[in-house]
């Protein structure tokens, strides 16, 4: 190892932690209350099975309703609501005239909480 200059471990350190950093996959998941982690449909699937919801076809069936256009994505989320937590489908939607669309449900009742254009 003659002519070779070896740096001391301690100045190597940061670039081999960061390179570790970088393999380390971003994770997009979401995460229970209790720390676990869920998808969207593993949330949608539980909450329909203890009664908490009603089924997606049955909400998109009364939103289409009332407001007609196109199902581009669907969300399926726990947030504050008027300050009670409620279990809210997120739909985005392309309305006829080409507008996108975000609609809030209650998941629960079905009732239509927000339309705003997105």
């Amino acid at each position: 190892m003659r002519g070779m200059s070896l740096k001391p471990i301690h100045c190597r350190l940061p670039v081999v932690i960061l390179g570790l950093l970088l393999c380390v996959p971003a994770r997009a998941d979401r995460f229970d209350d209790d720390g676990s982690r869920r998808h969207d449909h593993e949330h949608a699937h539980r909450a329909l099975a203890r009664g908490e919801v009603r089924p997606l076809a049955e909400i998109l069936a009364r939103v289409a309703a009332e407001v007609p256009g196109e199902v581009v994505d669907v969300e399926f989320e726990r947030k504050n609501w008027q300050g009670t937590r409620v279990w809210i489908y997120e739909l985005k939607i392309i309305a006829a005239d080409g507008r996108l669309l975000e609609v809030l449900v209650n998941a629960a009742t079905g009732q239509i909480l927000e339309v705003e254009q997105d």
